[in-house]
């Protein structure tokens, strides 16, 4: 516990050093920043979440696994070290989580985030390892150190937290809030016509975990309040990344900065003086480069980081609770969540499905808090 306590002081003077303060806290507020554990396959919005959540005093993160997805669990692992390197929170465990999905070929998404993950990022070195447990057994260690307190948030495949509950069943009632960024509710998809490419990677552990959730809430060891909060596609496609948007972020750190244009040589670098702002831009560029060759625009779904900015505050988006399944036999239908909303399956909702969220809300919110965040960094 002495540990973790340490943890939360040198986090807190970074942040103090930072010149950062969140909007809720106040020098009177003595309410605790709330831990966090996140499952990610970083990749360049998985990227952003966590700076994000680096960036915000009321969260303490607690540990980061690991998940293939994106790029393999190897580099995102490497991602998460070098990006908590520059960030200056090498305090928070970084775990390796499992080499393929539970029963399918493994898949990665290179093409969308760049050979690294990280487009055309470049991190800082570093010498760090993951930790010796795996992610599997980090989730159940996290939970167990925070009961009813710890925020989960999986913004990759659901491996990991699968296989953490195979070895304990009773996460659902342990954790106070999961936030999963997955799935596409009368929605198309994005990987296949009807599927989403986090849920699609490994369509068995998603299935494992939506039940495991409905079966604590048919048991009542849960409220409907407490069930998952999904962000799926027909939420997060709202939350447009544009240029002009990432500009203002620069601006706000205080940053040299250049709006970036579809004109501009592809991979061009940012002239950030600022070392957070300078690898974000550079990881967005392909990310803005990728959705334009897909004929979406020069611009950037930033899925990821709308589910970490829920998991600290659920008031940001609109929710509906349903049951969610997910179809594993289809032959056209693979990796489909489904949401029983007319409750015809006659089963204790599962999931609080996002269905209205506030894109200029949350954009204010990202950029008042990783600017100031961005800035404090340089200077300290």
């Amino acid at each position: 516990m002495a540990g973790l306590v340490s943890r939360r002081v040198r986090r807190r003077r970074l942040r103090v050093a930072a010149g950062i303060v969140a909007a809720v806290t106040t020098a009177h507020d003595p309410t605790p920043a709330l831990p966090v554990f996140a499952d990610v396959d970083t990749g360049v919005d998985d990227a952003m979440a966590l700076v994000y959540l680096l960036a915000s005093t009321d969260a303490d993160v607690v540990g980061i696994a690991s998940t293939g997805g994106n790029v393999d669990v190897d580099q995102v692992c490497r991602n998460n070290l070098g990006l908590l390197q520059l960030c200056g929170a090498t305090d928070i465990p970084v775990s390796r989580g499992a080499d393929q999905p539970l029963s399918a070929a493994m898949r990665t998404a290179e093409d969308t985030h760049g050979p690294a993950g990280l487009g055309y990022a470049e991190l800082p070195r570093h010498d760090r390892e993951p930790t010796s447990y795996d992610s599997a057994e980090a989730w159940v260690r996290a939970a167990h150190a925070h009961p009813g307190e710890l925020i989960g948030l999986v913004t990759g495949p659901l491996t990991n937290l699968a296989l953490a509950l195979r070895a304990e069943p009773t996460l659902p009632s342990l954790l106070r809030r999961l936030v999963i960024m997955g799935g596409s509710f009368d929605y198309r998809g994005n990987t296949t016509p009807v599927a989403e490419w986090n849920i699609s990677v490994d369509p068995e552990a998603a299935a494992e975990v939506f039940t495991a959730w409905g079966r604590a809430a048919d048991a009542k060891q849960i409220a409907v309040q407490d069930v998952p909060i999904v962000c799926g596609l027909n939420l997060t496609e709202n939350i447009a990344l544009t240029p002009a948007i990432l500009h203002r972020l620069g601006i706000a750190a205080g940053s040299s900065t250049m709006a970036m244009s579809v004109l501009d040589a592809r991979g061009t670098h940012s002239v950030a003086d600022n070392p957070l702002i300078r690898v974000l831009e550079d990881a967005m560029r392909f990310y803005f480069e990728f959705h334009f060759d897909q004929g979406e625009g020069f611009l950037a779904h930033l899925h990821d980081p709308l589910a970490a900015a829920v998991a600290l505050d659920p008031a940001l988006i609109g929710t509906r609770p349903t049951t969610v399944d997910v179809e594993l036999t289809g032959t056209l239908t693979r990796g489909m969540t489904i949401a029983d909303w007319s409750r015809r399956w006659g089963r204790a909702p599962n999931a609080q499905v996002g269905v209205q969220v506030d894109p200029p809300a949350f954009f204010e919110r990202f950029i008042s808090r990783v600017g100031p965040f961005a800035r404090g960094l340089a200077h300290s």
